[in-house]
């Protein structure tokens, strides 16, 4: 079992590179990519870079919403989740360090996005991939952050319980032999 000093170091280490490389970024995009129409494209148009403003949440879902709505679904919801994720990550006590670390990049990325959407009403997206039709929407290094960590904790415990289901299978077959 981690102690919470060895955890917030894990938590603090994971937030400090993940935001730090997303506000980077998004610096970077905004300095060089808002004025330039188009972006830049590579691999063949696969992925792209272009600069977009987003005045929402994921996919600029929201974003034409207003009043106490918007201040709620937008600000105070996400600020309550990442509150109760960290409350989460420092309480638990069967969390492995693959899961600790999974989560803080879910937490790294929510937090640098909802801090440009406090400081700045909106949040900036630069990153697009795909062919044609078949595209995602623009995001950012917090959106990929997310993501990372979201598929590292379905690994994770993906791979926790398989030998758990295996040894529940062959505990039972051998009950139903030995019977």
């Amino acid at each position: 079992m981690m102690t919470i000093k060895s955890k917030l170091i894990m938590i603090c280490s994971t937030a400090i590179i993940s935001v730090g490389l997303d506000q980077y970024s998004k610096y970077l995009a905004t300095q060089h990519l808002e004025a330039r129409l188009g972006g830049y494209s590579f691999f063949n148009g696969f992925f792209r870079l272009i600069y977009a403003e987003n005045e929402g949440a994921f996919l600029s879902l929201g974003s034409e919403t207003t009043g106490w709505l918007k201040y709620i679904g937008l600000y105070a919801f996400p600020v309550i989740l990442l509150i109760g994720l960290l409350w989460y990550l420092l309480n638990a006590k069967s969390l492995t360090k693959t899961q600790i670390i999974a989560l803080s990049l879910v937490l790294a990325g929510g937090i640098s996005n909802i801090y440009d959407r406090l400081l700045f009403g909106k949040v900036v997206d630069f990153m697009i991939m795909g062919f044609q039709q078949l595209k995602t929407g623009v995001f950012n290094i917090a959106d990929v952050s997310i993501m990372t960590g979201l598929f590292l904790l379905i690994f994770s415990t993906k791979k926790k319980t398989t030998p758990t289901e295996n040894t529940t299978e062959e505990n039972s077959e051998a009950t139903e032999a030995a019977q």
